[in-house]
């Protein structure tokens, strides 16, 4: 049984890794407790002649359950904090990458491409709807704008999420791994047509692409 999409970006393991520790940590408190609980159940249930009797709190109590949950959450935190720098600290995004310009609007996808210059923001600049491409096993840095409401990026086998706020541009990055047609979708509830403001990742071989490209320009 697959729990996630298969993978296909350059950090989409490390976040798996991530997602399964917790998902383990989580897992083994829930059945603890669920058996806990049972237990209490049956030990405690009412019987004849017993009497309800009145238990004061415990501090000893109180702070092994405060102490035990904060150092888990702390331990998580240090421990993804190297991923997460990589995905999400700017300073961090690779220096040669594609860039893209990526406008998310009711209800469809902007895609601004560099042209033959290779650099945004030129009178040579071509958009694209709907459907991004890139090359695999290169960076691509992109610049995320909303026109109107809340939007969020999100590609299930890239393992990336970013919302597209009005007023700011927001950066993220992913290296697509594998060749292929993979879903973009708007994970941020935007109005009547959410549901309809799907796109596609197209990744194409670093030839097709370039190919691609120039038909563009």
């Amino acid at each position: 049984m697959d729990w996630l999409p298969g993978a296909a970006s350059s950090y989409a393991a490390d976040l798996d890794r991530i997602f399964y520790v917790i998902l383990a940590i989580t897992g083994l408190i829930f059945v603890g407790v669920q058996v806990a609980l049972v237990y209490f159940i049956i030990k405690y249930r009412g019987r004849k002649g017993r009497q309800a009797s009145y238990v004061e709190g415990s501090t000893k109590a109180e702070v092994i359950w405060t102490v035990i949950p904060a150092v888990i959450i702390v331990g998580i935190a240090v421990a993804s904090q190297t991923v997460w720098s990589e995905i999400k600290d700017p300073n961090h995004f690779p220096t040669d990458a594609l860039e893209v310009n990526v406008e998310a609007r009711q209800f469809a996808w902007a895609f601004t491409y560099p042209g033959a210059d290779g650099e945004l923001g030129t009178d040579d600049d071509y958009i694209r709807y709907n459907q991004m491409h890139v090359p695999v096993n290169r960076p691509v840095v992109f610049n995320l704008t909303s026109v109107d409401v809340v939007h969020s990026f999100f590609v299930p086998a890239f393992r990336i999420k970013q919302d597209a706020v009005p007023g700011m541009n927001l950066r993220a990055w992913f290296e697509a791994t594998e060749v292929g047609e993979y879903e973009l979708a708007c994970a941020e509830l935007c109005g009547v047509a959410h549901g309809l403001m799907k796109g596609k990742i197209i990744v194409l071989s670093e030839d097709e692409f370039q190919s691609w490209a120039a038909e563009q320009s």
